[in-house]
């Protein structure tokens, strides 16, 4: 048998461990009645949702929280330049 014979692509693979995921879920939700339709229910729309998904909440809230000030801070010192530019 040559390499790569009968070897399954990364595609089939995804698609594979996609469907697995998706017929546990059923299982579990089926077992869990209720608690799969909260969860379900938890989970924001949008792209908040999709930004929540792959990163932690404290993550995305000191993010927001660092740029305003960083942005904020930049202004005061572009201000202090302006300023004392014109007392010259």
């Amino acid at each position: 048998m040559t390499k790569g014979e009968n070897m399954p692509t990364t595609s089939e693979k995804t698609e594979a461990a996609s469907e697995a995921a998706a017929a546990e879920s059923r299982e579990t939700g089926s077992t869990a009645g209720t608690a799969a339709g909260t969860d379900a229910a938890a989970q924001p729309a949008g792209l908040l949702g999709r930004i929540e998904s792959r990163f932690p909440r404290g993550l995305v809230i000191r993010l927001i929280a660092y740029l305003f000030v960083g942005h904020l801070f930049a202004f005061f010192v572009y201000l202090l330049f302006v300023l004392g530019g014109q007392n010259q």
